[in-house]
């Protein structure tokens, strides 16, 4: 492709043609445009050198890095990552039909998760892009693949839809991050239809505090889908009224889920043993569902999958319906097994305040004798809601296990304590597989376990060391090592 077509600039001065685009220096070809990116850690501008030698054709870069040397095409721009990302998208230039977007500090997973299963139901060949890569069943010649981060970069993502679309894809939906949105990695995503799910304590360690960690994820309603598309909000949260103004300088139609308010309204709930029973309201008509999902928080976030689904175009009777057929995400309130003993063991993704309380106060209806938690907190990361987690599972838990999630460069035993600092009464162990086990083994009739803080991650940072580990592996392995041992002390007669 022509660079004055990625450019939209028929009059540029010098034109040649664009073999390839990458930001990364290490991938650049002969015939290439590498964009030079100011980031967090590295300033893309001091590989340009590097890419220049490799081949390079054009450099998009800031106006301030520019450098004397007329053997390729400079484009320089103040923001050159929000124009890389238009680049990326005329490059690849094929997009599925409707794309959908879910931003929030907690959903998001299950959110885009639930919208594709509802697509699926009803025909669409849909598939979901986020924290658990690409999604899309039926289509191994796509599958799942690992992306990295829960917004990939705009090569990675506009790369993917293209994929998407020659398997047969209509319909996409993608969790948009708080990164994402702040470094303009989905900007030329034609996004016609986006939820915002809530907005909590998380990432402030990058983004400087919550103004900014919300003007991040503004910038979805605010900037990145065109005027006059479909805006889906949780009406209980707290800052709706700030994004509600926001859609409407731009022109969105809203649709508003709540349980107090809103166009789709949850009017009843009634926990059972696998689920609940939900009755919900949409203009007029009344729907009675059983939703088979443990959690009474999993609720809105099926609502607000039927609202994205709703906002597209879909039936809303046909949506609602889906709900009753919607599976669990995996690591978000997915059961890993029982104890012996009958009790319930769940893994869940939650590692922020807000993820963590809501989950605990969700178990407790189902929970019958008491309810344990294991969590930790992260290194190198929002140093502040250790001691506000460490309060939440003193509040809400009976007994707590605090372990290590991913300590990264901090000391584990600096970071246990500023949590333990507000539940002193915690058992401390540091190893996390130990910790899953002394948890485990402790469960009697009636209890509930909760294992929180990394649901579906499949490594533990520690150090500058990515080892592999698995809560979901760790708890059924401590489960088997349980029920075994309980039937040979049976079968001997103990």
């Amino acid at each position: 492709m022509k660079l004055s077509e990625l450019l939209m600039d028929k009059a540029l001065c010098r034109d040649v043609k664009i073999t390839g685009i990458t930001a990364d220096s290490r991938a650049v070809q002969k015939g290439f445009l590498f964009a030079a990116l100011p980031g967090t850690q590295v300033d893309g501008a001091g590989y340009i050198g590097a890419a220049i030698k490799a081949g390079a054709a054009a450099i998009l870069c800031r106006p301030d890095a520019v450098l004397d040397n007329d053997d390729v095409i400079w484009i320089n721009d103040q923001i050159p990552a929000r124009l890389f990302a238009h680049i990326v998208a005329r490059y690849f230039d094929q997009q599925p039909d409707t794309i959908a977007a879910v931003t929030g500090t907690n959903g998001k997973t299950s959110v885009a998760s639930f919208t594709r299963q509802i697509w699926e139901y009803m025909g669409h060949k849909a598939a979901a892009i986020g924290t658990l890569g690409i999604t899309a069943p039926g289509m191994s010649d796509v599958g799942a693949e690992a992306t990295g981060m829960t917004t990939p970069d705009p090569v990675t993502l506009q790369s993917a839809m293209s994929d998407l679309c020659r398997a047969g894809v209509d319909h996409v939906v993608f969790e948009a991050s708080s990164h994402g949105l702040a470094q303009y990695r989905l900007d030329g995503v034609n996004v016609s239809v986006a939820a915002f799910t809530n907005l909590t304590r998380d990432h402030y360690d990058y983004h400087g505090g919550r103004e900014n960690y919300f003007y991040a994820k503004a910038r979805l309603f605010g900037e990145v889908m065109k005027p006059g598309s479909i805006a889906v909000l949780n009406a209980d949260c707290p800052i709706v009224m700030e994004v509600a103004d926001i859609c409407w300088a731009r022109g969105h139609k809203v649709i508003t889920v709540g349980q107090y308010s809103g166009d789709i309204r949850l009017l009843r709930q009634r926990t059972s043993e696998v689920g609940q029973e939900i009755t919900i309201s949409y203009r007029s008509e009344i729907y009675d569902l059983t939703l088979p999902l443990i959690g009474s928080f999993q609720a809105m976030n099926a609502l607000m999958a039927a609202g994205l689904v709703i906002g597209s175009g879909g039936d809303a009777a046909e949506a609602f319906k889906a709900l009753s057929y919607l599976k669990a995400v995996p690591g978000r309130m997915e059961q890993a097994g029982r104890h012996s003993a009958g009790a319930r063991v769940y893994v869940d993704y939650a590692h922020t305040p807000e993820a963590l309380k809501t989950v605990l106060e969700s178990i407790r209806p189902h929970t019958k004798n008491k309810l344990s938690v294991v969590f930790g907190c992260g290194g190198d990361r929002d140093k502040g809601k250790r001691k506000i987690m460490g309060d939440i599972a003193a509040k809400f838990a009976d007994k707590i296990y605090v372990t290590d999630d991913n300590p990264r460069s901090e000391r584990p035993e600096a970071i246990r304590a500023e949590i333990m600092a507000e539940c002193p009464t915690a058992i401390e162990i540091g190893d996390r597989s130990e910790a899953i086990a002394a948890a485990v083994n402790a469960l009697q009739k009636g209890d509930i376990l909760l294992v929180a803080g990394k649901g579906h991650e499949q490594g533990q940072i520690i150090g500058g060391t990515v080892r592999p580990f698995d809560d979901m592996s760790e708890v059924r392995s401590a489960l088997a090592a349980n029920n075994c041992g309980h039937s040979l002390k049976r079968s001997i007669g103990l």
